[in-house]
Order: C-alpha cells, then structure tokens, then sequence
C-alpha cells in the first residue's frame, strides 16, 4: 500500500512538473499571437495580458503585401530544406565511411571535420566573403546555401559517425558483403534507413539554425530578392519597433513554419530521440 500511495504521489508530481512546463512553453506563443491582433493604440491603451478588444487583421494585411513578406519567405524555405537534405545526405555517407570503412586517411579526415566545430562565423566573415565574391556567387542563393551546408557538416558528421559507429553492428554489414551487395548499397539499404534517429535530430538542429541565421545571409546578398525572414525581422525590430502590432505579427508569421515543420513530423522526431537516446 505504501509502494502503491509513493507511485501516485510520483506520477502526480511528474505530470505536474510536465504541465507547468506545457504552460511555459505555450503561453509566450499564445500571448505573442493574441497581441498580433491589437492595434498600436490597442497595446499602449490596454492591459498587456488582455485579448484584443476588437480583432484587428490588417496587421498581417500590411506585412504581407506591403513588406513582400512571400519573397523572403521562399527564400527562408529554400535555404532550410536544401540545407537539411544536403547536409543529412552528405553526412550519413561520410559517417558511414569514417565509422566502417578502414583506410589511412579517414581519421585525418574526420579530424577535420572534428576541427570545423572550432570554427565561429565571426573568425570567417571575411575570408568567406572575398571567397564568395571571387567566383561570382555574391548575391545569390547559391553563395548562401554553400556557407550553410559547409558550417552544418562538422556536427552532423561527427553525430553521423558515433551514432553508426556504435549503433549499427559491423557483422551486419560484413554479411551484406558476403551477399555481394556494393558500399553504395550498403548505404542505402542498411546505414540510411538505421540512421534515421540521427538522421532526425541533425534534420532539426539544420532547419532550425538555418531558418534563424541572420548574420552570412546579410553579408552575402543585396536588396531584398534573396534575403530571408531573419533580415525583415531585424527591419521591423528597428524601423519599427514602435509599431508593435505590426512587429508582433511579423514575429506570429516568423515563427508559424517552424511550428508547422513541428507538428508534421512530431511523431518522428519523438520517436528518433528516443531511439537515439536508447542506442547511446
């Protein structure tokens, strides 16, 4: 009985702590939202935790026709989801190479990889630029997108390659070869489909570092034709940071991809981090 009362008392205790932190979590979200639908003269004349008085949409009226906000959208889209298939590509191949394929270079070759996570984006700007520049990419997507792959792939490829390395039994792939099945084969048929809980989280921390980069994106492009949210946003928090149902909306619209990119694939990413919490 007395096992029995401590297990109540723990399970209530968790789902507790787990509310308190839904609620946390939620709340700035909703509140950020509910505000988007306030006038200026709404926000500075009402209570800051109240709803609209009157629910006004000509915020988002404005940002999105008269900021071009599709434009910078697309190009946030663009620049995430090339990013996350490239680099999740890319690094499972190079992951299965260093982690079960023996030659003299792959450790030199991994250490590189290993040293690119040293890097910082301020210790490269303007080598970068001046490299950009040289070969005629400034101002274009591919100059963005090549920065964002390259700065993207140390930690993937060192995830890639723990996770394989210790997830992914060297007598399975040793029997595919004694069955005649090629490295490529291999890679597609047992590494890459067990891979897929790395695959998941290198996928978020891509989408998300890619879709809130500001700093290379500004450097590298001019005008607006290829800059991403991130750029309108900082438009919004100086010219008009007075303005704040206008930049709350710009902040609501901002932030609903990433949401939605969450809600699609919530089951997969639940289920790839608890894998790859269990294969650690």
């Amino acid at each position: 009985m007395e096992s029995r009362n401590i297990s109540v008392f723990s399970k209530i205790a968790a789902y507790f702590v787990m509310l308190v932190f839904t609620v946390l979590t939620i709340y700035p979200i909703a509140w950020l939202i509910t505000q988007s639908f306030k006038t200026h003269q709404q926000f500075l004349t009402t209570s800051k935790l109240s709803l609209p008085t009157e629910w006004f949409f000509g915020n988002y009226e404005r940002v999105w026709s008269h900021w071009n906000f599709p434009n910078f959208l697309w190009n946030s889209i663009i620049y995430s989801v090339v990013s996350v298939v490239v680099i999740v590509i890319i690094s499972n191949m190079a992951g299965f190479a260093f982690a079960k394929l023996d030659f003299k270079i792959t450790k030199l070759l991994l250490g590189l990889f290993i040293i690119g996570l040293l890097l910082t984006i301020q210790s490269i700007l303007i080598p970068l630029f001046l490299m950009i520049a040289a070969v005629g990419l400034f101002n274009t997507r591919l100059g963005v997108l090549i920065p964002y792959i390259g700065l993207g792939l140390p930690m993937a490829v060192y995830l890639n390659t723990d996770f394989i390395k210790k997830g992914i039994p060297d007598e399975l792939i040793e029997s595919a070869k004694i069955d005649g099945a090629s490295f490529f084969r291999i890679f597609v048929s047992i590494i890459f489909p067990m891979s897929t809980p790395v695959s998941v989280t290198v996928a978020i921390i891509t989408f998300i570092a890619s879709w809130n980069e500001f700093i290379l994106m500004n450097l590298l492009t001019a005008g607006d034709t290829f800059k991403a949210i991130p750029a309108l946003v900082g438009r919004f928090a100086g010219a008009l940071g007075s303005d704040f149902g206008m930049l709350f909306a710009m902040l609501t619209l901002s932030l609903m991809p990433i949401l939605i990119f969450y809600f699609i694939f919530r089951n997969k990413i639940t289920k790839g981090v608890a894998a790859g919490a269990i294969k650690g």
